[in-house]
């Protein structure tokens, strides 16, 4: 399993990076896997103010529908337009082009609530036990 140890993790399977005020997020190799082929993406528009865990799109998988969380608060400066032609780009690409939304940051702080690679980690490997 892919758990890059330069970014940040929340424990709905969001990574996120922080780069010069903005943050950009998407889900995890693990989420990805777990939802398994991705065929639509909703994301919110650009302007869009929100709160920490707010939910602010969905993901459409052959399997489910789940929502996608912000995983900080902040103000949508950016999302993944390539993702609305192109949704599997999350399952071969997650960390990369799969990207989905970029947040200025409100609050820099809220960063210390979420977890790092070495913490994402036992939460993955605790999913996989249960």
């Amino acid at each position: 399993m892919n758990i890059p140890e330069d970014l940040r993790y929340t424990r709905e399977h969001e990574w996120l990076l922080l780069d010069d005020g903005i943050v950009t997020f998407g889900i995890t190799d693990f989420a990805q896997g777990e939802l398994g082929d991705i065929v639509f993406i909703e994301l919110p528009s650009l302007g869009d103010v929100m709160s920490t865990n707010d939910a602010v799109g969905t993901i459409e998988a052959v399997k489910t529908v789940a929502d996608i969380f912000a995983p900080i608060g902040g103000e949508v400066v950016e999302v993944n337009e390539r993702l609305a032609d192109d949704p599997d780009l999350v399952n071969r690409d997650p960390y990369g082009e799969g990207w989905m939304v970029k947040l200025r940051v409100e609050n820099e702080e809220e960063l210390g609530d979420l977890l790092d690679a070495s913490e994402y980690k036992g939460l993955v490997e605790q999913a996989n036990t249960d």
